[in-house]
C-alpha cells in the first residue's frame, strides 16, 4: 500500500513514511493511492467482531505485512487498548427515542483521541526500536490531543514530546491532564492564544525541512494518517451496531453524526463510505462553523476570530482534514486540491468549484449548534435517560433531537460521543446539572504541575526551536557519556 500527497508534488511513501511525516513535503496530506473496496461478504464477517478486531482488520488493509507482520500488528493493537476502562473498548449506549450514543471515551484521558493515539504510538515505537532511532514529536492541541499524546508516549526512551496548549481556553481538567505529567520526555508550553494561533509556530518549524531532518521531528496532530486510519473503525462499528440486518438488498443505510473540529473523524467517515460502507454522514459543529458554511454554500473561509464555546475542543477555524475530503470528492485530483488549499493558505477564503460543492453537499448533511442548544440538549438527555453528555457529544445529539421531533421516517442513527462529561464540569454546571467526577480526575488538583508560558509578544517559533535544539544537545551528551 502506497500513500500519495493530496497536492500531488511529493514522492509516494509507504505507511512508515506517512506515519513519520505528518505533512507531505509539498504541504499536502497523505492518502492511500487506492482504497480497497469491501464486498458484502467482508462486511458481513466484520459485523460480528469486536472493536479491537475491526481496527486490526482495517489496519491490515493499509499497513503491508512487510512493514508490520500481521501477528505483530495484532499484538501492538491489543497492547494499545489494554488500559481502556470498558471491556468493549468502544460501547454503544441505546437510549430513549432512537438515540444511539457511541462512546469513544473509555481510554485513560476520557476522550476519543486515546483510541487513535495509543495505536499511533505503538506503531511509532515499533519502527523506532527496529531502526534504533529517536524522534521528537510536536503536538498542538485544542484540549484532548495533548493529554492523549502524553499518555501514549510518556516515559518512552526513544520519544520526546512537546505539547503546545491554549492557556485558559481548554478546561481546567484538560490542562491538568497535560501539565501534571512530570516525565523527563514530556514538555508542555502554555500559549497565550487560541488553537489556530499556536499552530503557527509548529507550521513554521516544520517548514524548515533541514531543521526537521536534523532533529528527527514529527507531528501527531489530526493530520497524521495513522490517526485517520484508526478512526475509520468508529464508523464501521457504529454501522454494525445500528444496522437492522445485513441480509437486505441493498444494504440498509445508517446515519452517523460526527461532531467536528479539525474534520479528522469526518475524513475517516468519507473514506469508509468510499470503501463501500453504506453510511450517510452528518457533520455537526459549534458556533465556529467553517465546515457547515462549506457544506451549505461552498464558502470555505475564515471568520474574523475563533469564538470560545462550551464545546471548546471544536473551537477551530482551520479544519485541516477537509483537504482530504476535497481530494476524495474531486476524484483524487491533486491539481484542484492544491489550487484550493494554496489559495486558502494565501487569502483565508475559497469558494468551492460548483461541481465539488455539489458532491460535498450530496455526501454530507451539516448543522451548526449554539451554546444554548448544547445546554438544552444536555438537559434533555439527562431528563429522558439520566445520561450525562459532554458538550461535544451534545452537538451531535442536538441534531438527533431535531430530527426525532419532526417525526419523519429516517434510517437508524448513531451519534459519535468524543469525550466523557467528566472532563467538562463547567459545561455540565452551565446546563443546570451536577457533574460526576471520577476519583482519578479529582486527584489531578493535588498534583504538581509544570508548564512553560509562551506569552503574547514572545517569539514562539524561536522558543520552540530552542527547546528542540536543547533536547538534541542533551541527548547527544547522554549518548557520549553512555558506557561503551
Amino acid at each position: 500500500m502506497w500513500y500519495v500527497s493530496t497536492r500531488g508534488m511529493a514522492p509516494r511513501v509507504d505507511f512508515e513514511g506517512a506515519l513519520f511525516s505528518g505533512y507531505a513535503p509539498d504541504g499536502g496530506l497523505y492518502m492511500p493511492e487506492e482504497l480497497p473496496q469491501l464486498d458484502r461478504e467482508t462486511l458481513r464477517q466484520w459485523s460480528v467482531v469486536s472493536y479491537p478486531s475491526l481496527v486490526k482488520e482495517l489496519c491490515s488493509l493499509f499497513i503491508g505485512p512487510e512493514l508490520i507482520p500481521r501477528d505483530d500488528l495484532n499484538d501492538l493493537i491489543d497492547r494499545a487498548f489494554s488500559r481502556f476502562r470498558h471491556k468493549e473498548v468502544v460501547h454503544l449506549s441505546r437510549l430513549r427515542n432512537g438515540l444511539n450514543v457511541l462512546e469513544l471515551w473509555h481510554g485513560v484521558t476520557y476522550a476519543f483521541k486515546d483510541l487513535s493515539l495509543c495505536c499511533a504510538a505503538r506503531f511509532l515505537q515499533y519502527f523506532l526500536e527496529k531502526r534504533k532511532k529517536h524522534i521528537t514529536v510536536v503536538v498542538g492541541t485544542s484540549g484532548d490531543t495533548g493529554s492523549a499524546a502524553i499518555e501514549s508516549v510518556q516515559g518512552a526512551e526513544n520519544v520526546d514530546l512537546i505539547v503546545l496548549l491554549p492557556k485558559g481556553r481548554c478546561t481546567k481538567i484538560q490542562e491538568l491532564q497535560m501539565t501534571t505529567v512530570l516525565r523527563e520526555n514530556v514538555h508542555v508550553f502554555g500559549v497565550e492564544g487560541n488553537s489556530d494561533e499556536l499552530d503557527e509556530p509548529i507550521k513554521a518549524v516544520f517548514a524548515d525541512v533541514a531543521f526537521v531532518k536534523e532533529h528527527n521531528l514529527m507531528s501527531l496532530n489530526s493530520i497524521n494518517w495513522s490517526r485517520v486510519l484508526v478512526q475509520m473503525a468508529h464508523h464501521f462499528f457504529a454501522y454494525f451496531r445500528c444496522a437492522p440486518a445485513l441480509d437486505l438488498h441493498p444494504l440498509p443505510p445508517v446515519e452517523v453524526v460526527v461532531p467536528s473540529g479539525a474534520a479528522g473523524n469526518l475524513a475517516a467517515g468519507f473514506i469508509a463510505q468510499k470503501m463501500g460502507l453504506p453510511i450517510h454522514l452528518v457533520v455537526a459543529v459549534n458556533y465556529n462553523d467553517i465546515i457547515h458554511r462549506t457544506v451549505q454554500r461552498g464558502d470555505f473561509s475564515l471568520s474574523e476570530a475563533v469564538k470560545p464555546t462550551l464545546a471548546s475542543a471544536m473551537d477551530i477555524q482551520v479544519p485541516y482534514n477537509m483537504e482530504r475530503i476535497f481530494w476524495l470528492l474531486s476524484g483524487s485530483d491533486s491539481q484542484v486540491t492544491r489550487t484550493l488549499m494554496e489559495q486558502f493558505e494565501r487569502t483565508g477564503s475559497v469558494s468551492l468549484p460548483k461541481e465539488l460543492h455539489s458532491k460535498l453537499s450530496e455526501a454530507v448533511t451539516s448543522q451548526s449548534v449554539s451554546d444554548e442548544a448544547i445546554t438544552q440538549t444536555m438537559g434533555r438527555c439527562w431528563e429522558e435517560n439520566q445520561y450525562l453528555l459532554c458538550p461535544h457529544s451534545a452537538v451531535a445529539v442536538s441534531y438527533h433531537y431535531q430530527q426525532a421531533d419532526r417525526r419523519q421516517p429516517s434510517p437508524p442513527r448513531s451519534c459519535l460521543a468524543p469525550a466523557s462529561a467528566a472532563k467538562f464540569p463547567e459545561a455540565v454546571l452551565a446546563a443546570g446539572l451536577t457533574p460526576e467526577t471520577p476519583a482519578e480526575i479529582l486527584a489531578l488538583e493535588h498534583k504538581e504541575a509544570r508548564c512553560t508560558p509562551m506569552r503574547k509578544g514572545d517569539d514562539w517559533t524561536r522558543m520552540l526551536r530552542g527547546l528542540i535544539e536543547d533536547l538534541s544537545r542533551q541527548r547527544q551528551g547522554r549518548f557520549r557519556k553512555a558506557p561503551a
